[in-house]
C-alpha cells in the first residue's frame, strides 16, 4: 500500500487539542454572547420599565385620598361621613397587614399605622 492510502487514527494529544480548540470556539462564538448580552440588556429594561409602573402606580394611589374621592363624587352630610369612616377602616386594615409584612412592632408599628392612615384618609378628617 502507498502512504496516501492509508488513514491512521490520531493521537490522544491531538485529540485533547482538538477538544480544547472546539471548547475555545464555543466560549468565543459570537452567536452565544450576543444572544447572552442581549437578553442582559433586554432584562436590565424590563426591570426598569415595572419598577417604574409600581413606582408611578404608588404615586397615583397617593394622590387619590379619601377625602380626595369624597369631594370627588360630590358627597356631603351622613354620607361623606360614612365613606369617609369606611374608608379610613380599609385603609387601617391594608397599613396593618403592610407593617406586618414589614415586621414592625412596638412604637414603630404603631407610628408607622397612624402616619399610613393619615396618608391614605387625607387631612380634612
Amino acid at each position: 500500500m502507498s502512504s496516501w492510502t492509508q488513514i491512521s487514527r490520531p493521537s490522544r494529544s491531538r485529540l485533547a487539542n482538538a477538544g480544547q480548540a472546539r471548547h475555545k470556539f464555543i466560549k468565543m462564538n459570537i452567536g452565544y454572547d450576543f444572544v447572552k448580552s442581549i437578553t442582559k440588556i433586554i432584562m436590565s429594561k424590563l426591570f426598569a420599565i415595572l419598577a417604574s409602573a409600581v413606582l408611578f402606580t404608588s404615586v397615583h394611589a397617593q394622590d387619590t385620598s379619601c377625602t380626595a374621592a369624597a369631594t370627588e363624587k360630590k358627597l356631603a352630610g351622613a354620607a361623606k361621613n360614612s365613606f369617609l369612616k369606611k374608608c379610613e377602616k380599609d385603609a387601617t386594615a391594608k397599613c396593618e397587614a403592610a407593617a406586618a409584612e414589614r415586621k414592625l412592632a412596638g412604637a414603630a408599628k404603631n407610628s408607622n399605622i397612624k402616619k399610613c392612615v393619615k396618608d391614605a384618609v387625607g387631612e380634612a378628617h
